[in-house]
């Protein structure tokens, strides 16, 4: 089921863009699975994320330039997120599910997006370079922030944050029913 909602929301948020790229609705999905079925299941559905950022066209610019390295970035960034997150859960749910389900929802998108910057200087950094250049960046860094990631990032977190603890929450309410 986590599976197909995925798919599902990462279909839908390939239209929502804040600057170059969409919004990664699909890492709410995520962290919930990761939370409840653990890092397994999240770097599963992290998988699947990536793979469909593959087949959607999102990663095209990248595909482009460097295929190899477009579909390594693409699907080590979804699995990383997806494993952190359940990682982080089950070290801290002991302490408290809320807490840990905060910190799992924190943890995905700045897994996410950090793998994502370091591939993008692996990978890319040329291509970057010249981009930031023709945007009227001064360095790649700071197109990478500030044009690239500023505020998808900023909305992924917020939208985590908001409400991966209150779903967790309630599903593991009814699970311990």
């Amino acid at each position: 089921m986590l599976t197909a909602i995925v798919v599902v929301l990462q279909f839908i948020g390939a239209f929502i863009r804040f600057g170059p790229f969409s919004i990664s609705l699909v890492l709410v999905p995520l962290v919930v699975g990761a939370a409840l079925l653990g890092a397994y299941s999240g770097a599963w559905l992290g998988l699947v994320f990536g793979f469909v950022v593959l087949i959607s066209g999102d990663a095209m610019a990248f595909l482009a330039i460097n295929p190899v390295g477009a579909v390594v970035l693409v699907l080590l960034k979804g699995i990383l997120a997806g494993a952190a997150a359940g990682l982080i859960y089950k070290l801290l749910a002991g302490f408290s599910r809320t807490f840990a389900s905060l910190a799992a929802a924190t943890i995905c998108p700045l897994v996410n997006t950090g793998v994502f910057i370091i591939g993008v200087y692996i990978f890319f950094l040329d291509t970057i370079t010249e981009w930031g250049h023709a945007a009227g960046y001064g360095d790649a860094a700071t197109f990478i922030i500030f044009g690239m990631i500023g505020a998808n990032f900023i909305v992924e977190l917020g939208m985590n944050i908001l409400l991966n603890p209150l779903i967790v929450r309630l599903l593991q309410y009814r699970l311990d029913m």
